[in-house]
C-alpha cells in the first residue's frame, strides 16, 4: 500500500512539473493575451457571452494549471529575497518572456519536487541494490539539477536572442540609413524596418514606436529598449542616437557611422568565435574521434601481435 501510494504521489508531481513548465514556455512565447483574444473572438461574432462561459472555454491549463502555480508562487515569494526577485524580472525581461516572475519561481521548485518524486519512485519500484544513503544523495543531486534548470533554459533563451539581435543589427542600420536619407524622419525609418522585417530587433522598434505614440519620450523609450535587449552595442546605438538628436548633428551620418561599426563588430565576434572553435573541438576528438581512429589502425597491429606472441591462438 505504501509503494502505490509513493507511486502515486510520484506521478502526480512529475505530471504537474511538466506541464507547469510546458504550459510556462509555451505561455513566454506568447504574445497574444488568450482572454482577450476570446473577447475579440466573441465580439466579432456578435454573440453576448458572460464571464462565466468564457471563462469556461479556456483550457484547463489557463484555469487550473496556472492560477495554481502563480498562487505557489505567490507563497515562495514571501521567502524569497527581493534581489532575487529582481533578478528574475530582469532576465524574463532579457529573454523577452511574458511569463510571471511568481510562475517561474514556482516552476523551479516544482520541477525539484518533481524530480525528487520521480527519483524516489525509481528507487521503490527498482531492483538497484544501493544503501538509502547513496540513493538520497542521488535524489538530492538530480533535485538540486530540477531546481536549476528552468534557470539554465532561461539563459539560453536569453543569449539566443542576444545573438539573434546582434546579428540583425547591422543591416536594420543600414535600412534605417536608406530611409533617414531619403527624406523619412528616424521614427518613419523605425517603422519600415518593423514593417519590413519580422525578427527580435523588428519586434523591439515596433514596441518603442508604440510606447512614443502612447506619450513617452524617444530617447526613454530607447533606452527602455537598451536595457530589454541587454547587449554593449545597443547600448552604444542607442546613446549615439540619443546625443546627436540632443546636438543636432545629422542623423544619417550618425546612422551610417554606427552601422561601419556594428558591422566591423560582428566580424571581431565571428573571429572570436572561429578562434574557440578548436578548442571546443578537443573534447570530442579526444573522447569520440581519437579513440576510434587508435582502434582502426591499430587493431590490426594488436591482432598480429596476439597471433604472433599468442602461439597462433587470439584469445
Amino acid at each position: 500500500m505504501g509503494t502505490l501510494f509513493m507511486i502515486i504521489i510520484g506521478v502526480l508531481v512529475v505530471g504537474g512539473a511538466i506541464a507547469l513548465i510546458v504550459v510556462g514556455l509555451r505561455d513566454s512565447n506568447s504574445r497574444v493575451d488568450p482572454l482577450q483574444e476570446r473577447l475579440a473572438d466573441y465580439a466579432s461574432r456578435g454573440e453576448a457571452a458572460t464571464l462565466e462561459e468564457i471563462e469556461l472555454s479556456q483550457p484547463i491549463s489557463e484555469r487550473i494549471l496556472i492560477p495554481a502555480a502563480r498562487k505557489f508562487g505567490e507563497f515562495a515569494v514571501r521567502f524569497t529575497p527581493q534581489n532575487a526577485l529582481q533578478d528574475i524580472s530582469l532576465k524574463l525581461e532579457l529573454a523577452d518572456s511574458r511569463m510571471d516572475p511568481t510562475i517561474f519561481l514556482a516552476s523551479r521548485f516544482l520541477a525539484a519536487f518533481g524530480i525528487l518524486g520521480f527519483m524516489l519512485f525509481i528507487f521503490s519500484i527498482g531492483t538497484i541494490d544501493w544503501p538509502w544513503s547513496r540513493k538520497l544523495l542521488v535524489t538530492g543531486l538530480f533535485s538540486v539539477f530540477g531546481f536549476f534548470l528552468p534557470n539554465m533554459l532561461l539563459k539560453s533563451k536569453i543569449e539566443r536572442r542576444q545573438k539573434a539581435i546582434r546579428k540583425s543589427m547591422p543591416d536594420a542600420l543600414d535600412l534605417l540609413t536608406i530611409c533617414v536619407e531619403a527624406g523619412l524622419g528616424f521614427d518613419g525609418a523605425m517603422g519600415k524596418v518593423s514593417e519590413k522585417w519580422d525578427n527580435e530587433l523588428s519586434l523591439e522598434f515596433g514596441r518603442v514606436l508604440r510606447e512614443i505614440q502612447l506619450g513617452k519620450l524617444r530617447r526613454e523609450a530607447l533606452r527602455d529598449m537598451a536595457e530589454r535587449i541587454g547587449i554593449p552595442e545597443m547600448t552604444s546605438f542607442v546613446a549615439a542616437i540619443i546625443q546627436s538628436e540632443q546636438l543636432g548633428v545629422s542623423m544619417a551620418k550618425v546612422l551610417r557611422i554606427q552601422s561601419d561599426q556594428m558591422r566591423l563588430k560582428r566580424r571581431q565576434h565571428a573571429e572570436e568565435e572561429a578562434h574557440k572553435a578548436p578548442v571546443k573541438m578537443l573534447f570530442p576528438m579526444v573522447f569520440l574521434i581519437f579513440p576510434a581512429l587508435l582502434i582502426i589502425l591499430l587493431g590490426p597491429a594488436g591482432i598480429m601481435l596476439l597471433h604472433t606472441f599468442g602461439g597462433g591462438s587470439i584469445f
